[in-house]
């Protein structure tokens, strides 16, 4: 199968999800809210969320939502998913150049398996600055490849510390960490030290810290001191040594890859371990992937804070690795086929298990025609993989059915999003409470126990007033919306018995009731 056709059908597979889908309330409504706020205070290098300072962040993800805005004039959720979509499309299209150069590889199988492993899919389609990172990490670590196989162009020099600062101005340290940690292990594998300074030397230097000097000045010049320290201190040393916020124990990422590259965990782990204790990693690009998973996840081990999400830039090296090695065990290995029978297995159960899930009240919504075609195709994928490796098929051959087979079940599941966006954001609600508001006349909104409400403010142009329970059981005469979940409600009588004679209207999984 030719790469530029590949290409369309994962991107045909994922266009119902980023048409239809809601902005999650976690993140990506908290990003709308910083993009608001830096466009009506005409900031570049600072942001704000509610007012308070917001340093997380580099700028360079949150410039290109704000250009969308612009453009756009309001938020489109098709055009920030492409703010992850086309950088992940770069790094399955570098993946294949880079692997291509190894006789005897297969990069259309290391596309299929990368477009759907667990993390990459899911940080593909939604608002955040991760892919646009992992992007100029593979960029860079391509680079620095093919200057150590000796490819003279002067570009590659410039090239190499270019992509470095942008990863770095994409998401923040880690995108500067992971290139320099990989490099540097890979020279002391290679007993190649003494040409350290042909990689970091005085060019890339120069480029690194006029980046950060012109990055850190525009700080200070709009934000002062706080958010200079706040961005310098606060968000690397606090969060690398003793994090305020996300604080996992060393062993975490040991249990989060096993889902983060789902369907594939075991099929890749289990191969990588194997030829790790086989010596079977030979060939230069071959050590060189090695050499970057085995660093980085022991960097990111090290690090403090963490999240699944923050070992996305070692899936593509994993997975391309797998591919490497894959060739060196005997196509009728037992082990091997059952680490592919296993998963198989799990998918031919999601039509059984969706109809079981149906049947709980909390979980029906997810009882629509497109999500049951869905688990249908999932279940027959995992049935054809399981006849393949019955009949002693070509390992390769199960891999792209079931690659092929996960895709089409993620686009038919895509045109479910309207039914389901209800429970999954809060554009529907928000849209519905505007409606009540200006037919009623009411210009107050009450929120109670739903995390995070303040960014509601992206969708009800307005303040929301987060209220404990006292204040609704001694609320007065005065016209207010209040919007609550519904089970809530249901597990809480005094609630119950304040709002009992009041108007109310539910959407998804939420509740809206009408003061007086």
């Amino acid at each position: 199968m030719k790469q530029p056709h590949l290409f369309l059908i994962w991107f045909v597979a994922l266009l119902p999800i980023l048409l239809l889908r809601d902005f999650t309330p976690s993140n990506e409504l908290r990003y709308l809210n910083i993009v608001d706020e830096a466009l009506q205070n005409g900031n570049i290098f600072t942001f704000t969320n509610q007012g308070e300072i917001y340093a997380d962040k580099p700028p360079l993800h949150f410039w290109l939502m704000m250009a969308g805005k612009r453009i756009l004039g309001e938020h489109r959720m098709w055009y920030y998913a492409l703010l992850s979509f086309i950088p992940a499309l770069i790094i399955l299209d570098t993946m294949r150049r880079w692997i291509g150069r190894q006789a005897g590889s297969d990069a259309t199988t290391t596309s299929l398996m990368l477009m759907t492993a667990g993390l990459f899919i899911g940080v593909g389609i939604i608002v955040r600055m991760d892919m646009l990172m992992t992007m100029f990490i593979v960029l860079a670590l391509y680079t620095f490849y093919r200057m150590y196989q000796g490819e003279k162009l002067k570009r590659l020099s410039l090239l190499f510390p270019l992509y470095t600062f942008l990863a770095l101005f994409s998401k923040g340290p880690l995108g500067i960490l992971i290139p320099f940690v990989s490099t540097l292990s890979f020279l002391i594998y290679k007993k190649k030290l003494s040409h350290f300074s042909r990689y970091w030397g005085w060019k890339s230097l120069a480029i690194l810290l006029t980046g950060c000097l012109i990055w850190f000045t525009g700080v200070y010049l709009e934000g002062g001191k706080e958010y200079i320290h706040n961005l310098l201190f606060r968000q690397t040393v606090g969060r690398g040594i003793n994090s305020f916020h996300h604080k996992e124990p060393f062993y975490y990422y040991a249990i989060t890859s096993w889902y983060a590259v789902a369907p594939w965990s075991l099929l890749s782990i289990g191969i990588v371990a194997a030829s790790l204790v086989q010596r079977k990693i030979r060939s230069e690009l071959e050590q060189f992937f090695a050499v970057i998973v085995l660093s980085s996840l022991v960097l990111l081990s090290l690090i403090s804070a963490k999240l699944a999400i923050y070992s996305l830039p070692v899936i593509p090296f994993l997975i391309g690795l797998t591919l490497l090695l894959l060739p060196k065990f005997r196509s009728d290995n037992r082990w091997i086929e059952l680490s592919l029978a296993i998963p198989a297995i799990i998918l031919i159960l999601s039509l059984p298990v969706l109809v079981l899930l149906g049947r709980n009240e909390e979980m029906r919504f997810l009882a629509t025609p497109p999500i049951f075609i869905s688990a249908g195709v999932l279940s027959i994928t995992g049935m054809v993989t399981i006849y393949q490796l019955y009949k002693r098929a070509r390992m390769v051959t199960a891999i792209r059915s079931m690659s092929l087979g996960i895709l089409l079940s993620l686009f038919v599941a895509g045109w479910s999003m309207p039914r389901l966006n209800p429970y999954l954001g809060w554009g529907e609600l928000c849209k519905t409470a505007k409606t009540l508001s200006d037919e009623r006349r009411i210009d107050t909104y009450w929120v109670y126990r739903i995390s995070r409400a303040e960014n509601m403010d992206v969708y009800l142009g307005k303040e929301i007033i987060k209220v404990e329970k006292e204040k609704i059981l001694s609320s007065s005469a005065e016209k207010k919306l209040l919007l609550l979940r519904t089970k809530v409600i249901q597990g809480d009588a005094e609630i119950r018995g304040a709002i009992r004679d009041r108007e109310q209207q539910r959407v998804g999984s939420y509740t809206i009731v009408l003061f007086p």
